[in-house]
């Protein structure tokens, strides 16, 4: 199954902060994902300015029991970065993959 993950970060003067205090931590277990091929793409969103604001995921993942999981070592949820955690089950065409 496929799912598309967008995580929104707090609104707070503080919230860039700790998405860099906790980046590392992020991009290490995204790239563990990868190599399991279970995150097919990822990327920051950026705000008017250009600053990191919340992130995209597209996942392959065998159900949202296994997306939930999943967050549940997430450094930006463990760290508080994202404030809202949004999943949407997708298709990807087989063009695409």
């Amino acid at each position: 199954m496929n799912f598309i993950l967008n995580g929104y970060d707090y609104k707070d003067e503080k919230s860039l902060e700790r998405r860099m205090a906790a980046r590392e931590g992020h991009v290490k277990n995204i790239e563990a994902m990868k190599n399991d091929k279970k995150v097919l793409m990822a990327c920051a969103m950026l705000n008017s300015d250009g600053n990191m604001c919340g992130s995209t995921l597209i996942l392959e993942m065998e159900n949202k029991d296994a997306v939930d999981e999943y967050l549940k070592t997430e450094a930006y949820v463990l760290e508080k970065v994202w404030e809202r955690v949004e999943v949407i089950e997708c298709k990807i065409p087989p063009m695409f993959l």
